[in-house]
């Protein structure tokens, strides 16, 4: 995916000048040779007077994360001003003892509670793992974990979200104060439908127009109806994709926030969403509704799962009639639905469909739809998932939710892009932090589960409140005890 960053990350021992600088370094060789993709600074930075010479070879190696190692002690001034002066996301992680506690003892155990000290005095944000002094194993794995928290850090600040419209009439939830999106580095870009249509209409004669038809029948394969539609999805996909290219400014990644409905189906004549499918295939996340904290959920999402996301309502309850079992609490399901936006490769039987509930409002004398045309449709696959989203509230403060669960093999027999969904203590969840927090309808979803790794995220950007669906016997801060 081009939408993305691509994450270089150097490694730096620090040493306490009444230790041996051999000790850390060494030490660092070890991780290095477990994960040769760190680039090894051959400076160790024992006093300030190193910090310059390793921020210039950092730099020239081109690396935008950072890992600070104390293999010993570490000097806790030159350290800190290192992360401060490096530009991207600093770790800090530190080396447990080995067998030598005479020559060879480090106390990085110590060290690293001197080093925290020293991070708040100098307001640092840093990611310090769960286990910050481990062995060189535990430490790689942790230096993977924040590698993909560092693509989110560095794809946040070069991030433009373009939104096409003002929200629909009676769709408040998804508005939210756009200030603590400055705050972290986002830019936003915001446009009117007429722009919108009016670039549409100038690609109507687009000789790219037969490629990328070409391409959306082979995404459908044989079976998927409305084929005729395929020449304006198109174009459309073209309008979007130029316009991010044309409109990048000085950021480097693009997501867009679009309003597509109900004035968008009588002057484009058909809906977006298989095109919103495509463009969140390759790495460009399309929100519904000009969800702009729905669409920065989804790019976040996006950088840390590698994979692509998918924004769904929290739709409906499951009746049992569709599904019922001893092993599930019926309380635990529902379904995330949307009209057709989630990309083909996480749905069985892709196909292309009609926005059911817009045909009833929009063209209900006629038996064929026309101008509803445009959804991907199908039950979304079974698997593990997680679904988050980072919010902002009335006064401009982030909040954030996280909840792990699955998808299960169940044909839901509805229509548009919908999944049955398992969260455990999800009527409590729903109720003390949906409804309690006062979140909107739409939720991020990502394939596989990555509570840890975006609950760091969260915590990295700024993020106090990070609620969770919480296991029976943990109550909430205001749940009412009395009720069980």
């Amino acid at each position: 995916m081009t939408n993305i960053p691509e994450v270089r990350v150097g490694i730096v021992a620090v040493s306490r000048n009444c230790f041996p600088s051999s000790l850390s370094s060494g030490r660092m060789k070890k991780i290095t040779a477990l994960q040769p993709d760190l680039f090894e600074c051959p400076i160790v930075v024992e006093t300030e007077d190193n910090i310059e010479q390793a921020i210039e070879i950092l730099s020239n190696h081109r690396c935008n994360a950072l890992v600070i190692f104390l293999g010993n002690f570490g000097p806790e001034g030159p350290e800190t001003i290192l992360a401060q002066r490096f530009n991207g996301p600093v770790m800090f992680v530190a080396a447990e003892e080995e067998s030598d506690l005479r020559e060879g003892r480090g106390d990085a155990y110590c060290g690293m509670l001197n080093c925290s000290y020293n991070i708040n005095l100098r307001n640092i944000t840093s990611y310090i793992p769960k286990k910050p002094v481990g062995n060189s194993q535990e430490l790689c794995e942790a230096i993977t974990d924040f590698t993909k928290i560092a693509r989110a850090i560095i794809g946040v600040k070069q991030l433009k979200i373009i939104s096409f419209g003002p929200r629909p009439a009676d769709f408040f939830a998804c508005n939210a104060p756009i200030k603590g999106l400055y705050n972290i580095g986002v830019e936003i870009e915001e446009n009117s439908e007429l722009d919108l249509l009016v670039s549409f209409k100038a690609h109507a004669e687009d000789k790219r127009i037969t490629e990328v038809v070409k391409d959306m029948e082979a995404e459908l394969g044989a079976r998927s109806m409305y084929r005729q539609i395929l020449p304006k999805l198109a174009q459309y996909e073209l309008t979007l994709l130029d316009w991010a290219n044309n409109h990048k400014g000085s950021k480097k990644y693009v997501a867009f926030a679009n309003k597509c409905w109900p004035a968008f189906q009588t002057e484009f004549e058909f809906v977006p969403c298989f095109v919103n499918s495509r463009l969140s295939k390759i790495g460009i996340p399309v929100a519904c509704e000009v969800d702009i904290y729905g669409v920065l959920s989804e790019y976040l999402g996006l950088c840390i799962s590698g994979d692509p996301v998918t924004l769904l309502d929290i739709n409906n309850t499951v009746p049992k009639n569709i599904f019922s079992s001893d092993d599930y609490l019926q309380s635990d399901l529902f379904m995330g639905f949307h009209c057709g936006n989630t990309p083909s490769c996480m749905v069985n039987d892709p196909h292309l469909g009609y926005q059911f509930i817009m045909k009833r409002s929009l063209e209900p004398e006629k038996k064929e739809p026309e101008i509803t045309r445009g959804t991907l449709e199908g039950n979304i696959k079974a698997g593990e998932i997680t679904m988050f989203r980072l919010h902002s509230t009335p006064e401009s403060e982030f909040n954030a939710y996280i909840a792990q669960g699955e998808i299960l093999d169940v044909d839901c027999k509805s229509f548009g892009s919908i999944g049955l969904i398992h969260i455990d203590q999800m009527e409590r969840f729903y109720r003390n932090v949906l409804i309690g927090k006062h979140y909107p309808h739409h939720t991020a979803l990502a394939f596989g589960h990555h509570g840890k790794l975006l609950f760091d995220l969260f915590a990295y950007l700024g993020v106090d409140a990070i609620d969770f669906n919480r296991p029976k016997g943990m109550l909430y801060p205001k749940e009412n005890p009395f009720n069980y």
